[in-house]
């Protein structure tokens, strides 16, 4: 069977001396594992459609019942180089794809899940990235994996700011406020503690969901306090 279908790169792997696997996140398809015959070989064709994050469109050749399918060809879409140009973008990328890989099971399509992924590699590409990027793609992935809180916030978080974290465009995530800080830095605990419950083994891709320190809002000392200090 042949087919083509829009993906984007959650994981490569060399295999033996010129072949790659590719774990592929598609539109259709749900995610897949493909091979690329000969593409490490010096004049291999196909090398933009193994790296990480890479959207394209992929021309894919699957025998009945095979596990591992094989990529014949294709179109590139995105290959987001503002992202591959800087580390901190870079390291939020491929910690999304991991998250993609690691939370969605083989062969189980869901465009929630591809188009939430185009977004935020596209809005990281453009746009940047920000403290709330990270908590609030996991949220979002969370509710299309099936594991999200039904949108009932939980820690005493304010539904407007639930909210926001799981609609609002990533972009507009940024807070200064004291109060939406503290509910930034519950929404990371809630992430933490999902992951760690959910997941076999550690991320790869070491993201801790913890705020910076200059993002966390000051401590509010007791007036004696206030009054001995000064």
């Amino acid at each position: 069977m042949i087919f083509s279908d829009a993906g984007i790169v959650l994981f490569r792997q060399d295999f033996r001396e010129a072949d790659r696997i590719i774990s592929l996140y598609t539109l259709q398809h749900g995610r897949i594992n493909l091979r690329l015959p000969g593409v490490n070989r010096a004049k291999g064709k196909l090398k933009a459609f193994t790296e990480p994050y890479a959207c394209a469109d992929y021309r894919i050749y699957a025998r009945n019942g095979s596990v591992l399918g094989t990529v014949t060809g294709g179109k590139i879409k995105h290959i987001f180089p503002s992202i591959r140009q800087d580390l901190k973008r870079q390291s939020l990328a491929l910690h999304f794809c991991e998250l993609v890989m690691r939370l969605t099971p083989l062969r189980q399509p869901s465009a929630e899940k591809y188009h939430l992924l185009l977004q935020a590699l596209t809005e990281l590409e453009y746009a940047g990235a920000n403290p709330a990027f990270a908590p609030a793609f996991t949220l979002r992935l969370m509710a299309a994996a099936g594991f999200g809180l039904a949108d009932k916030p939980v820690l005493q978080i304010s539904p407007q700011f639930w909210r926001r974290m799981h609609e609002d465009k990533f972009s507009n995530l940024v807070f200064t406020e004291a109060e939406d800080l503290l509910s930034l830095s519950k929404c990371n605990e809630v992430c933490r503690r999902f992951l760690n419950q959910y997941l076999a083994y550690p991320l790869q891709t070491v993201k801790p969901f913890v705020l910076p320190e200059e993002d966390l809002p000051a401590p509010v000392l007791p007036p004696q306090t206030v009054a001995a200090v000064h």
